[in-house]
């Protein structure tokens, strides 16, 4: 049984910087493309980004050039760097392995002065 744990959520200041992380348990993370998600209240849950098993990368409009995502298979941990934080960046942040629809249980993050 795969599952996956998102942690490193919290509460910063606009303008600040928070550090996610996605950790799989089990065997053959590096053969899963994996993602990030995010819902904020009231809306729907919106793709972030993306990283494939050969580390290519691909971003939503509204986080591009802001947030990074990155991937150790060695630690089977996935990662979502996010700078330059904006309130509406608030929302709790799911990473998903596509393969089998398998979802961690969410970190909250909340971005307020």
């Amino acid at each position: 049984q795969v599952e996956l744990v998102e942690s490193g959520g919290g509460s910063v200041q606009p303008g600040g910087s928070l550090r996610l992380s996605c950790v799989a348990s089990g065997s053959d993370f590096s053969k899963y493309n994996m993602d990030w998600y995010r819902q904020s209240p009231g809306k729907q849950r919106e793709w972030v980004a993306i990283i494939t098993t050969g580390g290519s990368t691909k971003y939503a409009a509204s986080v591009e050039g802001r947030f990074t995502i990155s991937r150790d298979n060695a630690k089977n941990t996935m990662y979502l760097q996010m700078n330059s934080l904006k309130p509406e960046d608030t929302a709790v942040y799911y990473c998903k392995r596509p393969a089998g629809a398998l979802w961690g249980q969410g970190t909250q993050v909340t971005v307020s002065s």
